[in-house]
């Protein structure tokens, strides 16, 4: 049976903990709920596939398996109200070849304790969807790491706890070492993380951060490692680029992030799940630097297309975000999906349209030329 040439597609908000009271159905403009809403998937990964309606197939998952294709993204709205856990992503051989491992050691698909769940990378973006998304995202240039600790130590009531950590980072191996030790449970780094909290309430405005880290995840290693990282704040539109190794946790926000269809995530902390401290210090990037932002291009008047393959990084990844505001042309190399946050648009291939409204989604799932209508925001994910 021939699929329609445009599918129009669902899914149910995870409650996960982190997420926001009715944040998906206040995206979509749905009726207000207190229900807590983190995400909404929108692809084919097993855990999540989305419902297809009108198709020959009940879901995306259903349509991979019926036609032996693999959508090589998914794509995800996002409504954060406190931080999500500190994580990175494997590369391409990292995830596969620890994926063949936990099979052969007998380790459940579904075990908590497992940290591959497929066989497949997760590079990832995201979109602001609106003003003041924040998150963590790298490691930051050194010398500020250094400074804020310094400042905290002379604030402290015991600054000879923040020694050990100083000297990691003055090192030869600098972040990986103080890294590695904040992460290995002892004694002094829990006596550190006292500290820090005690010396950060002396400064609030500076680091209220930390504060409001410690204040959800008392006693968490993360409180110190937010010290060695990038926080950044995006404005609506602005976007990050997290290529694998890159550690990073969003706190708190709207966005739609696009990644590779897997569920593979290397947990350090701001988590009461599953940590691989050896694992993530094997897949870990190390390198210091500002936040890696991701400039869009802008190939016509009313479109933004955020393209991770523009980066060294993103060299292979083949999906991309194209940011639709007004009427455009635009053709697509492979399955694509659509989703509306704001305002409503028509899309159209030959002699068939398909009409999107806020909060509704759409499979395309032939390539081909779109000829797109209408004003708002649609959030349209393709791979080259």
């Amino acid at each position: 049976m021939t699929s329609p040439t445009f599918i129009p597609i669902s899914n149910e908000p995870r409650d996960y903990a982190w997420g926001t009271p009715g944040g998906i159905s206040r995206a979509f403009g749905l009726a207000p709920t207190d229900a807590l809403e983190a995400e909404v998937w929108l692809g084919a990964h097993p855990l999540s596939p989305s419902r297809a309606a009108g198709a020959p197939w009940a879901d995306l998952a259903e349509w991979e398996r019926q036609d032996g294709v693999r959508l090589p993204f998914l794509m995800k709205v996002l409504a954060a109200s406190s931080p999500l856990s500190l994580q990175a992503h494997p590369t391409p051989d990292d995830a596969a070849a620890g994926f063949a491992k936990e099979d052969a050691l007998g380790i459940p698909r579904d075990a908590a304790h497992r940290n591959y769940k497929d066989p497949y990378a997760k590079p990832e973006l995201i979109v602001a969807v609106e003003d003041g998304f924040e998150a963590l995202c790298g490691f930051r240039p050194l010398a500020e790491s250094i400074a804020d600790i310094e400042a905290l130590a002379a604030l402290a009531d015991e600054p000879a706890l923040f020694r050990p950590l100083l000297v990691a980072l003055n090192g030869e191996s600098g972040l990986r070492s103080a890294f590695e030790w904040l992460m290995s449970g002892a004694g002094e780094v829990a006596s550190l993380i006292a500290q820090v909290v005690a010396a950060a309430r002396r400064e609030p405005a500076r680091f209220e951060l930390v504060l409001r880290i410690a204040a959800q995840y008392p006693g968490d290693p993360g409180i110190v490692v937010a010290l060695l990282l990038n926080h950044t704040t995006l404005q609506a539109g602005e976007c990050l680029w997290l290529p694998a190794g890159n550690i990073h946790a969003y706190l708190r926000g709207l966005g739609v992030e696009l990644m590779g269809p897997s569920d593979n995530v290397l947990r350090g902390g701001l988590t009461p799940k599953h940590v691989d401290v050896a694992e993530l210090l094997r897949v870990l990037d190390f390198s210091d630097g500002p936040a890696p932002y991701l400039a869009p291009g802008h190939p016509s008047e009313h479109v933004a297309v955020y393209r991770p393959a523009t980066q060294p990084s993103g060299e292979g990844v083949p999906f991309d975000l194209r940011l639709i505001d007004g009427d455009a042309a635009i053709r697509t190399s492979s399955p694509a999906i659509g989703v509306v946050l704001d305002g409503e648009f028509v899309l159209r291939r030959g002699d068939s349209e398909h009409r999107v409204g806020r909060g509704q989604a759409v499979l395309v799932p032939e390539a081909g030329e779109l000829a797109i209508s209408g004003e708002g925001r649609l959030y349209f994910a393709s791979a080259e």
